[in-house]
């Protein structure tokens, strides 16, 4: 697989999970509830509206990539939709895993943690393979994990830097 097609192939992910911080607030995901531990399920900051709200602007990126710039192989735009979509599903899955594991562990909310940068990706992955296990290589994933990790410590301090974020990670 080339380079831009790579890209192509990843960028529902990366939407999915920028979307949140654009399109989250109200309600937690976890509506409060507290795990037998004592510590909140997730926190505040993972919210329904944001969970959703991102999934599906990942999923509507993937299908506006898979009318305007398919790739072949998908073999056709329904299997790169879908790819599109549990991608955005897998991304938004595993930021909610991370947020988690935090508070299991007992970080705090809005502390940076390594899941923060690879949780989304990870998942994301995992998710999208359902659809095309053919396409993935460990060159591919190690690729994609590295260009994540350093895009996301980019993009949440340029994020913190205009005010959309309190935290620049």
């Amino acid at each position: 697989m080339d380079l831009l097609a790579l890209l192509i192939f990843i960028i529902p992910c990366y939407v999915a999970n920028a979307s949140p911080v654009l399109l989250g607030g109200g309600q937690p995901m976890d509506l409060g509830a507290k795990f037998p531990d004592g510590r909140r399920v997730f926190g505040d900051a993972k919210t329904i509206r944001g969970f959703f709200g991102g999934v599906a602007a990942g999923t509507l990126a993937g299908g506006l990539l898979a009318l305007y710039m398919p790739l072949p192989f998908f073999g056709s735009a329904w299997a790169q939709f879908l790819s599109g979509f549990m991608l955005s599903l897998g991304a938004l899955t595993g930021d909610a895993l991370g947020s988690f594991i935090k508070r299991r562990i007992g970080v705090e909310p809005g502390k940076p943690f390594p899941l923060d940068q690879l949780g989304f990706i990870v998942v994301g992955l995992l998710f999208a393979y359902l659809i095309v296990p053919s396409i993935y290589s460990p060159e591919m994933i190690i690729f994609i994990v590295v260009l994540s990790y350093l895009l996301h410590i980019i993009s949440n301090a340029a994020a913190n830097r205009f005010g959309l974020k309190s935290v620049p990670w």
